[in-house]
């Protein structure tokens, strides 16, 4: 079946965190709010807390991503009633656009699929304003349909999510593939609903994909798998 549509997750797919969201920006999160933390134990942090994005396929609930923000804050030493409104505010700024940065293969990529006449989605399990999003780093034009969960309601990998963006963008899931970073809920969200998938492993981490899923390292290698 040709393929007509192309979706992309958009956080560590297409855009990566800043300074901001690494440990020396934890550190002076915290700092604000009155909490001392170890900016040298983050990654390990990060670690430690990644049990807690499970996917559930359930509604979007801030109050998942301010726990694991939360868990990440207290793996870090972070301790004192301080704590609570230190996740809450990084968890707020997280939506901010200018904390991050795209990847430097996204534009051609992007620009390339939509030369050639193939519709451009954008699915992701954020609170962040997608328009914003394509706003800040200039990719205006490019999607014919962008869907958060947070907007939609239900988050990745619940089937609704990717039949809803389906349906905007008027094509079978037969014709379409989803491009990220997580298996659990890009791969194994898209598969199930009937559409192909990509998973992009841009630091060649470990994973547990689907024999017959294609996993790339850049988005430039997209073009040939699909």
């Amino acid at each position: 079946m040709t393929v007509r549509a192309v979706f992309f997750d958009v956080d560590f797919t297409l855009i990566y965190p800043g300074p901001a969201f690494q440990g020396s920006g934890y550190r002076d999160f915290c700092a604000r709010h009155g909490v001392a933390v170890d900016a040298g134990a983050f990654d390990r942090a990060v670690i430690g807390a990644a049990t807690l994005l499970a996917p559930t396929g359930d509604v979007y609930d801030p109050a998942i991503f301010i726990q694991y923000t939360r868990r990440i804050i207290e793996g870090m030493g972070g301790s004192g009633p301080g704590v609570a409104a230190a996740a809450r505010d990084i968890y707020d700024q997280w939506a901010a656009c200018h904390h991050f940065e795209l990847y430097e293969d996204v534009p051609e990529v992007l620009r390339a699929l939509h030369a050639e006449g193939l519709k451009i989605g954008l699915i992701s399990n954020t609170e962040r304003s997608l328009q914003s999003f394509a706003t800040h780093f200039a990719l205006e034009g490019l999607f014919t349909v962008a869907i958060s969960s947070f907007e939609h309601g239900y988050m990745k990998p619940h089937p609704s999510i990717f039949a809803s963006a389906l349906q905007q963008i008027e094509v079978g899931p037969e014709e379409a593939v989803m491009v990220g970073d997580s298996v659990e809920h890009d791969i194994e969200g898209a598969l199930r609903i009937g559409m192909r998938a990509v998973l992009v492993s841009r630091a060649n981490l470990p994973h547990r994909c689907p024999a017959h899923v294609p996993v790339i390292r850049s988005l430039r290698e997209l073009r040939g798998v699909l």
